[in-house]
């Protein structure tokens, strides 16, 4: 139960429902036990009427009140186990959504490091799957153990009140019920954690699947993939089959302990009424009655039991994550303004996940309003000098300094919302296009979105489509095609006219014509803006204020388009290559 104390603060935050539905359990426990104590009544006053003859219209009478009595309280009691349910099952609705947001807001905070090594169907898991199994034990498993408890205590304690001895002998068969319990449970727990973890496994196969459903059509490797999920749903069935044989033995187990005490009451209760231990036979109809009364609290042991085991091992695949501290902290609360001077100081970086070393001691400088270009080779280390900027990471060794402060020392919040970023690999959200383009300035009017889109030189696509600028896109943006999908990210990172413009190699999906009009219109629409433009293009960068030349991460050459075109290297090869195949077209 130890993962499962992480919970505590939740039952003190609503320790109104918690303590409340805690009351109304007892009230409802104490208005149930008059159906047994009034049916003991009416048989052992038919029992005496029997025996001595007494006046039947008397009898009627209290057999008339009883049953009156009888339907009153089970009514009361009824109604107040309804308010229990409402009180504890509303505080675990409660509880559940307090930790989705605790563990989605920890999704947000983790670093890229974080979502490198775990699959996208594990995390969902985590917060759909986990959490609801931590709710069936804050809501139904609380509410029934407390349930329990207080049913026990108190029908043993009025069972006592009427016969100890009987009592004794009822109680026999529950340290042999404990002892099945405790051992059941562990095979519980064990079943459990295997079973979520091979259901994670499941989620984020699926989840690769319907994300790269595309590459699988075009592959013709539908069966193969078919033959893989089957393979994984089959190991899932055998696991959930293992874990649900163990929870089945509970149930049986219980109504068996429960039939023996039934018969050692009658047995037992019987020979004492016999030797005239217990007055009347109303006694031993009260003990079968208030055996009956804990059939359901105690088969609801074995349920409970397995919630709570499931719910521990559910609880701890979440604990693992929320104990970690992200790698990026913010470190500076104090809002900040930032003109765009950047300087690199001997960075390097080395990826903890691949032990890579991307960068290597580079070292440049951009003032605000220029526009830097980065070219070179796939894997030289480009996109990881904007991951620096945006600090997605830190760097290893070195410093990255934003208007003369350390990138660490700085208002992570404010920096990012200076920045406004175009990945290299375009994702857009399964909304409208006007709303993609808003991410990047929520309160926009729709004159600034479509501002932005003409800017990104994708309005005349958008109005082509039947609902423009109200499409809804699929998936990651699959309505739209590559091109598209980059043009409508940049126009949704220049929407909020941030001091900081990074673009990664946002412009490969689109031809040199569209290529030159959206760089014309950055040029008129970011003076005074830092750029920092990522491309395996000349095109791109010729027009820069600065080109470094990234080459295994570090710095080969640096220089203006036209300093470098007359020197030998890199950017004279790709310039003359380029110029070749355009005049081939």
């Amino acid at each position: 139960m130890k993962e499962l104390r992480y919970l505590n603060p939740y039952f003190a935050k609503y320790k109104l429902h918690f303590l409340g539905g805690i009351f109304i359990t007892i009230v409802a426990q104490i208005f149930m036990l008059y159906t047994p104590e009034l049916i003991g009544e009416s048989i052992a006053s038919i029992e005496q009427y029997s025996k001595n003859g007494e006046n039947v219209e008397e009898i009627k009478k209290l057999l008339l009140n009883n049953i009156l009595w009888i339907a009153i309280t089970t009514i009361i009691a009824g109604v107040l186990t309804f308010l229990m349910r409402q009180s504890l099952i509303v505080m675990s609705r409660h509880v559940e959504f307090d930790l989705k947001n605790v563990v989605f807001k920890q999704y947000e905070n983790l670093t890229q490091n974080f979502y490198k090594l775990n699959r996208t169907g594990d995390l969902m898991n985590r917060i759909s799957e986990d959490i609801g199994r931590v709710r069936m034990y804050v809501g139904p498993a609380v509410m029934y153990t407390i349930n329990t408890i207080i049913r026990f205590t108190i029908v043993i304690y009025y069972m006592y009140i009427v016969s100890p001895i009987l009592t004794l002998y009822t109680l026999l068969p529950l340290p042999i019920l404990a002892y099945f319990i405790f051992k059941i449970s562990s095979q519980i727990n064990k079943k459990s954690t295997i079973f979520q973890e091979n259901l994670s496994a499941l989620s984020s196969f699926t989840q690769e699947i319907f994300s790269g459903i595309r590459v699988i059509k075009a592959y013709s490797i539908e069966n193969k993939k078919q033959d893989a999920f089957e393979k994984l749903s089959e190991e899932s069935k055998d696991k959930s089959l293992k874990l649900a044989k163990v929870s089945a033995l509970f149930g049986p187990l219980m109504l068996l302990l429960i039939g023996a005490s039934n018969l050692i009451v009658i047995f037992i209760g019987g020979s004492m009424y016999i030797n005239g231990s217990i007055e009347n036979i109303g006694v031993i109809a009260k003990f079968i009655l208030y055996i009956n009364m804990l059939v359901w609290p105690v088969a609801s042991i074995g349920w409970v039991s397995s919630l709570i085991q499931e719910a521990e091992a559910s609880q701890k695949r979440i604990n693992e994550f929320l104990k970690i501290e992200p790698e990026i902290q913010n470190n500076n609360f104090t809002p900040m303004t930032f003109e765009g001077n950047i300087k690199f100081d001997h960075v390097s970086l080395v990826y903890e996940d691949t032990n890579i070393k991307a960068l290597d001691n580079i070292s440049f400088e951009i003032n605000k309003g220029e526009t830097l270009a980065i070219i070179g080779r796939t894997g030289s280390g480009k996109s990881t000098i904007l991951n620096l900027i945006s600090r997605l990471y830190d760097p290893t060794s070195g410093n990255v300094i934003i208007d003369g402060i350390k990138i660490q020392d700085a208002n992570l919040n404010s920096l990012r919302k200076s920045i406004g970023a175009v990945p290299q690999d375009a994702f857009l959200f399964s909304d409208s296009i006007k709303n993609n383009i808003k991410f990047g300035l929520e309160d926009a009017t729709d004159e600034e979105v479509i501002l932005a889109a003409k800017n990104a030189d994708i309005h005349n696509n958008i109005l082509a489509f039947t609902q423009q600028y109200e499409t809804i896109l699929g998936e990651r943006g699959i309505t739209l095609s590559g091109g598209q999908k980059q043009r409508v990210s940049i126009a949704r990172a220049i929407i909020g006219n941030p001091e900081i413009l990074l673009l990664d190699d946002c412009l490969s999906a689109v031809d040199t014509e569209t290529e030159e009009n959206i760089l014309n219109n950055l040029e008129k629409n970011t003076i005074g803006k830092t750029t920092i433009i990522v491309s395996h293009r000349v095109s791109s960068a010729k027009n820069a204020d600065k080109i470094i030349i990234i080459d295994q991460g570090k710095i080969v050459q640096q220089g203006t388009h036209n300093q470098l075109v007359n020197q030998e290297g890199y950017y004279r090869s790709l310039y003359l290559k380029q110029i070749a195949e355009k005049e081939m077209l």
